[in-house]
């Protein structure tokens, strides 16, 4: 049977015992025997962490909590409430928002020159990734003063 997190219980002493039930009567008559050896016995609703004197009562404290306290979305636990990445998140969004204009300008403009062949075609770097990639020749001999790497056997 899984737990559950609301329910009767008895409270002998000021401290919790194991007797719970989701119904108060069934609880009355184990209520009752404690009763005679513990007078201050008390019968409780726990709910959300606290006892309560009634269930209506933690559903009225929570009503009231909802409605008083609305959290928006920025909001975080500590002193002033917000985020301490929100800078950096904001820049990032900046940038994203920035190369997607970048990339959707590049792209009406190559649909408008597929449309119009006699266009003449944008230079600059931006068109870089057309032209070949220049090497560096392999037969240079290693530096001496480079370790060669260990190879296995």
């Amino acid at each position: 049977m899984p737990p559950r997190f609301a329910y009767w219980t008895i409270l002998a002493g000021g401290l919790p015992t194991a007797f719970r039930a989701a119904d108060r009567d069934d609880l009355l008559p184990t209520f009752k025997r404690i009763h005679e050896k513990h007078p201050d016995a008390e019968m409780k609703w726990f709910a959300r962490g606290r006892l309560w004197a009634s269930p209506e009562e933690a559903r009225e404290h929570a009503a009231r909590g909802r409605s008083s306290e609305h959290r928006d979305r920025n909001w975080r636990p500590g002193g002033d409430h917000r985020d301490r990445r929100e800078p950096y998140k904001a820049a990032a969004r900046e940038r994203n928002q920035a190369r997607r204009r970048d990339r959707f300008v590049r792209k009406e403009r190559a649909l408008a020159r597929d449309e119009n062949p006699a266009a003449p075609k944008p230079r600059g770097p931006a068109n870089h990734a057309s032209k070949p990639r220049v090497h560096p020749p392999r037969d240079r001999k290693p530096s001496p003063t480079r370790r060669p790497r260990n190879r296995r056997s």
